[in-house]
């Protein structure tokens, strides 16, 4: 699972398309003088501890959910995270809603409807399946995303690092694993490289984070009759909404802000590096909190992954700096 600023991140340094540049808030930031003159890699460090702390509050989040679906059901989970979500954005950004044209509104109704999409098959995977392999699985949609807008014979060692993995999670066939629940985990993935393309968009269209308020207002919207259907009443039970909307702020609020901070001092290349460790981070924290401990096997799939992941993104950069011009002095 991740964040809008990490869609944008990764977006940045995936080459999604030709009309996908990255935001500005990605670029590598000036130097930034500290007490006592420190150079800016303690920003940096700084700013990767941001990232880190993102992470791992999206997927304890994504435990903490995982820990509330026996009781409120998968998608009165997502409902109740989705709609807690866009409560607090909607306060904070305060979104203008008149002066945008069609075009605008599609393309945030999109970016709705895939944000939507992702949370309720991650959530629908993370109630077969365990965290980590879930994630690695998902993980696979924006590498796959990389892998075709690069078009370079290297990004085949990536996808087959990446395949390699997948295999060894299935065991040949994914019978250690709930077939469904990978499927829903694939899906999340397929979703998850469409939300990179519209998060970009909708960036471009809409001013500071009021395309994201938007978004999960719509994405809330869809998911509320889903939800009350599973659900019902339990939707409205002190604990379980309490519990909800300590999902939303662990899994979306929480991380957003942190995320945004640490692209004002991180190029978007290695903050969607560190990005590519969310796989492990999510085997740590449904250890941690669900005790789902993974097999050697496993454990070694999702490195598998981590490294298609990484390598992918330092090749797009590595590809970025040959295509970029000499600067005059260098």
């Amino acid at each position: 699972m991740t964040t809008p600023s990490a869609a944008a991140s990764v977006s940045a340094s995936t080459s999604v398309s030709a009309d996908t540049p990255a935001p500005a808030s990605a670029a590598p930031s000036p130097e930034v003088p500290v007490a006592g003159g420190a150079p800016r890699r303690w920003g940096s460090l700084g700013a990767i501890g941001l990232v880190l702390s993102a992470g791992i509050s999206v997927q304890f989040g994504g435990a903490l959910a995982a820990s509330l679906m026996p009781r409120a059901g998968a998608l009165g989970v997502v409902t109740l995270r989705l709609a807690a979500a866009a409560l607090i954005l909607l306060a904070v950004c305060r979104p203008r809603l008149r002066g945008y044209t069609r075009a605008d509104w599609a393309t945030v109704v999109v970016f709705g409807i895939t944000m939507a999409g992702m949370n309720g098959l991650f959530y629908q995977s993370i109630d077969r399946i365990p965290l980590g392999p879930a994630v690695a699985l998902e993980v696979l949609g924006p590498l796959v995303l990389s892998v075709l807008a690069s078009r370079r014979a290297i990004n085949l060692l990536w996808a087959a690092l990446a395949l390699g993995g997948v295999f060894l999670l299935s065991g040949g066939g994914f019978g250690g694993l709930d077939p469904v629940g990978v499927l829903f985990a694939l899906g999340a993935g397929a979703m998850w490289a469409a939300y990179i393309v519209y998060s970009s968009r909708t960036g471009r269209r809409f001013p500071q984070a009021d395309g994201l308020a938007l978004a999960v207002a719509v994405a809330a919207l869809l998911f509320l009759p889903l939800g009350i259907a599973e659900s019902g009443s339990k939707l409205l039970d002190p604990t379980i909404l309490a519990l909800g909307s300590a999902v939303a702020v662990l899994s979306s609020v929480l991380p957003y802000t942190l995320e945004l901070v640490a692209l004002r001092r991180l190029p978007a290349s290695t903050f969607a590096v560190l990005m590519s460790l969310e796989p492990a981070i999510a085997a740590t924290a449904g250890f941690l909190i669900l005790d789902q401990a993974l097999s050697a096997t496993e454990a070694a799939a999702i490195a598998l992954v981590i490294a298609a992941s990484m390598g992918a993104v330092r090749t797009q950069v590595g590809r970025g700096k040959a295509k970029a011009p000499d600067q005059p002095g260098s």
